[in-house]
């Protein structure tokens, strides 16, 4: 069998340029939000810019650079405001910067810096719940009569196991409890917390704590000059029994946010399965399709093009399936609710294990998961990292280890807030070394998104599957304005035939090193033809 060499880039391009040059030389395309590439970062791993162990604003501000010349069009930040947790999902002050990452002045630099270099900026804003140290609840514990009192959500004690056959559901396998004492007092009033005791839920219900969230999201937009939001938790502002009022929540939301930036993106986390999630593309611009980034995985450690859904919480697979059904079954849902509407498609993010390590560290999987992604319709987003392969397995810690720039004994900008356990540099390269590297992972991440964003089939072009007899190639159409392509992957560590194309795309020619025509696909590989 043939090492995977990658060559069908080189045909791509030529492809690419051809059909360039009838239209003259030109930019990458630009096509944020609903076409565009985000990158999401972890701002504590990202880059330490001033020795003191954590990353912080200044170090991104230096690394746009990178992000520009990888081609992200906008980044995705993971909380920046002040909180009591490495992961600051817990928040203290809605309008601040966390101390360890910077100043306000920092961050206002670093947007205005991103947009000097064409890259969007969005924030996660996490108002499903505060942290209990933020002053609103700690007002709330300490007086009944207190003005933030109602921005919670409180049961006395009498009631509490009528509400607990309500609200207990079943998240991350465990079964958690949702309703917490104050102080640890068992006899008095309990407040509702859908996560933990740290993490008291909001009260939406009280439209003067609707008003101070309004507030909130204008002063990101309209002081700050953020383009956008990243909202945590979207199906959890009210209990799931309650999903009418989260959608008229967020279609709320979304004219408020509007009435400031007309243009404003809101990306939500509603993890869920398609038909769950349909309803509230009213008040987002674009939400994440949990499915597709399952199917991929799973397709690929299966060796066979799988569909995907989340079945309660938990996952069935259709070996039957596909992962263009993925896509096109919930783009017709979403378009039914908001014909504007985004599908951000993804590999992984912070909440999951990384895409090296649920690919058992096959680099030629991963490399394949990147091409599938980027042919792909729809907004892809890139977890900080995926694009040298780091590593890491839950918790949660070890799936938000710090960025490898260079090797160790070189790296000035590491952060070493945590030892890691996954990303070392015995088992990750690190950027520098990739960089040189024309085979790494890096420089298919880099080519497959040059590819992307020069192409206005792969980046505009709807999708339409292809019917094939071997369940080992993933194949499908996509076409823009009589423009059309055939993509196949071959998603097994066997070589396959081509042969079965549909007519008109009969005429393969493939060429390797060596420039021998070639009718099949190696391990992993794949192929873009006109």
């Amino acid at each position: 069998m043939k090492v995977y060499k990658h060559m069908f880039l080189a045909l791509v391009f030529i492809m690419a340029m051809s059909c360039q040059s009838e239209q003259g030389s030109r930019e990458p395309i630009s096509a944020w939000p609903q076409q565009g590439i985000t990158y999401e970062i972890f701002v504590q791993s990202f880059y330490d810019s001033d020795g003191d162990s954590i990353g912080d604003i200044n170090g991104m501000t230096q690394k746009l650079d990178y992000l520009q010349d990888l081609g992200a069009e906008a980044v995705w930040l993971m909380p920046i405001m002040p909180s009591p947790s490495y992961h600051k999902y817990d928040v203290t002050d809605y309008k601040g910067i966390h101390p360890d990452y910077g100043t306000m002045d920092d961050f206002k630099g670093f947007v205005q810096e991103a947009h000097n270099h064409n890259i969007k900026v969005v924030i996660d804003l996490i108002i499903n719940h505060t942290s209990s140290e933020h002053p609103w609840f700690k007002s709330a514990t300490q007086d009944e009569n207190s003005q933030y009192r109602n921005y919670y959500v409180w049961a006395d004690k009498d009631s509490i196991a009528d509400q607990l056959a309500k609200k207990e559901v079943s998240f991350d396998s465990d079964n958690i409890t949702q309703w917490h004492a104050v102080n640890g007092d068992t006899t008095a009033e309990h407040y509702y917390g859908f996560f933990y005791g740290g993490m008291p839920d909001l009260n939406y219900d009280n439209a003067k704590l609707r008003a101070e969230i309004y507030d909130i999201g204008r002063f990101w937009l309209q002081d700050v000059g953020v383009d956008g939001f990243r909202l945590d938790a979207a199906k959890h502002i009210y209990p799931d029994d309650r999903a009418n009022d989260n959608h008229e929540f967020w279609r709320e939301f979304r004219a408020e946010m509007e009435k400031v930036k007309p243009d404003v993106y809101l990306v939500g986390e509603v993890w869920a399965n398609t038909d769950i999630q349909a309803p509230y593309a009213e008040g987002f611009s674009a939400l994440f399709n949990f499915d597709l980034a399952f199917s991929i995985l799973e397709t690929l450690n299966k060796e066979v093009n799988v569909s995907a859904a989340i079945t309660g919480h938990g996952w069935t697979t259709n070996e039957k399936g596909s992962i263009v059904n993925n896509y096109t079954g919930g783009q017709e849902k979403f378009k039914q609710y908001n014909p504007e509407f985004a599908i951000a498609t993804f590999l992984s993010n912070h909440d999951q294990n990384r895409v090296m390590s649920v690919l058992n560290n096959d680099m030629e999987k991963a490399k394949a998961a990147a091409s599938i992604l980027l042919t792909l319709p729809g907004a892809p987003y890139l977890y900080y990292g995926e694009e040298i392969g780091m590593r890491g397995l839950k918790p949660d810690e070890h799936i938000r280890e710090p960025f490898l720039w260079e090797a160790a004994a070189n790296d000035k900008g590491r952060a070493q807030w945590i030892k890691p356990q996954f990303t070392t540099d015995e088992s990750v390269k690190p950027l520098s070394e990739q960089m040189e590297d024309p085979n790494s992972l890096f420089n298919h991440y880099k080519k497959m998104i040059a590819l992307r964003r020069g192409s206005d089939v792969l980046t505009y072009g709807d999708i339409e599957m292809v019917e094939h007899p071997n369940p080992a190639l993933l194949v499908f159409k996509r076409t823009y304005k009589g423009q059309e392509l055939l993509v196949v992957h071959n998603v097994s560590g066997e070589e396959q035939s081509l042969e079965g194309l549909p007519e008109g795309f009969d005429e393969i020619y493939k060429f390797f090193d060596e420039g021998t025509p070639q009718n099949s696909l190696n391990a992993y590989e794949s192929t873009i033809l006109n």
